[in-house]
């Protein structure tokens, strides 16, 4: 199909090319904050598929590999289509980026298979039918771009090629940066400053309900105590229908079903996390991936800890006959050491091991093992 060469159609291409370019530059940069965690999404869509019997799973360890690979393509070709690089080449990288992304959570949202594809990292979470709307609705400008790709096409070959190596360069190197540290930008509930619980002893737990008007379909939300109230007027019932309810608890920790077990399954979250002291916490969601760089994090910080009176703890996915034969191994018999799922500990850090000092409920720094000289300078307050 051939479209005709005219000021409106030049300047629709214009914008269409500038609003998927954005979107696409956004998207690739809330991922290349945190490529470690696109690749646990990726490691997640690599167990959870399999295309007729056939598993993926074989892939996960190159999982890291292809969330940098997935981060750049989408950057470079967002970069290509905002600055009117290659347009041709854009334009089928688009396309064919855009067929899989489609695809792929069209299958998603059906299937429920992985419940966040993660397309915007951690900054905005959105349901699996929110990601294909999403898509479908970046699909209109998509064809438009590949249908008007020879519109005013200009040969400036140094000038592509130079503005397509800056954007390959730079997303590479900004991944490889946040991959061998903690992300740049946390939107993560474990961010530094975060008041993971609330200290407030005279916080009230509080509940609520939700009615629907059976006649109009407004919905209410309101106290449980109110509720009481309402239901005094004999027409209540008839006019309004429950729809759900929700408990505030002001102190349950801000992190969803976040634990810290005993080797008899006690919870000891609410009671450490809430500590008023300071406590540093030693997350390591695969001890069989640790490297000695990362054991011997450990056992430094557990020496200054000690002599410096912070208590400090093991947070750990493995079994615990591995902690156990770990800890004796390496001397560090001092700590205690509770298990959580592996995702809740990657979600508080990205590193293995990563280091979280708390103080009242607070998120008072975080390390990556890299880096775990910087929690020796960290002031502490009395």
């Amino acid at each position: 199909m051939e479209v005709k060469d005219s000021k409106l159609n030049w300047t629709l291409n214009v914008l269409a090319r500038v609003v998927v370019g954005l979107v696409f530059i956004f998207s690739s940069f809330v991922k290349g904050v945190d490529p470690m965690g696109t690749s646990f999404k990726i490691t997640e869509y690599l167990t959870a598929w399999s295309f007729f019997g056939m598993s993926f799973e074989w892939l996960v360890p190159l999982a890291t590999f292809m969330s940098m690979a997935l981060i750049t393509a989408e950057f470079t070709v967002g970069v290509m289509l905002l600055f009117g690089a290659f347009r041709r080449l854009s334009a089928w990288l688009l396309v064919l980026m855009m067929l899989f992304f489609t695809a792929t959570t069209l299958i998603d949202a059906i299937t429920n298979k992985v419940t966040d594809c993660g397309c915007f990292g951690d900054a905005i979470k959105l349901t699996n039918w929110q990601t294909f709307w999403k898509n479908i609705a970046l699909d209109v400008p998509t064809v438009w771009i590949f249908l008007t790709r020879n519109l005013r096409r200009k040969l400036r070959f140094e000038r592509d090629v130079l503005i397509v190596l800056f954007a390959m360069v730079a997303m590479v190197l900004f991944g490889l940066y946040n991959i061998n540290n903690e992300p740049c930008i946390d939107f993560r509930s474990w961010k530094v400053g975060n008041q993971m619980i609330d200290m407030d002893g005279d916080a009230q737990v509080k509940s609520y309900v939700t009615y629907v008007n059976k006649e109009t379909g407004e919905k209410d939300e309101f106290l449980s105590e109110e509720l009481v109230k309402r239901m005094e007027d004999p027409a209540w019932e008839e006019k309004w229908e429950w729809e759900s309810s929700r408990v505030e608890d002001p102190h349950e920790i801000k992190a969803d079903g976040f634990s810290m077990l005993d080797m008899d399954m006690n919870d000891h979250a609410k009671e450490l996390i809430g500590m008023e002291d300071y406590l540093l916490i030693a997350t390591i969601h695969h001890l069989d991936k640790m490297g000695e760089e990362g054991v011997k994090a450990i056992e430094s910080t557990s020496a200054w800890a000690e002599e410096n009176g912070v208590q400090m703890v093991l947070l750990t996915s493995a079994l615990s006959e591995e902690v156990q034969s770990f800890m004796d191994e390496k001397g560090l018999d001092n700590l205690d050491f509770y298990f959580a799922d592996a995702t809740a500990i990657e979600t508080m850090a990205r590193s293995n091991p990563g280091f979280l000092l708390l103080k009242g409920g607070k998120v008072m720094g975080k390390w990556h093992h890299r880096h775990a000289d910087e929690i020796q300078d960290y002031k502490l307050s009395d």
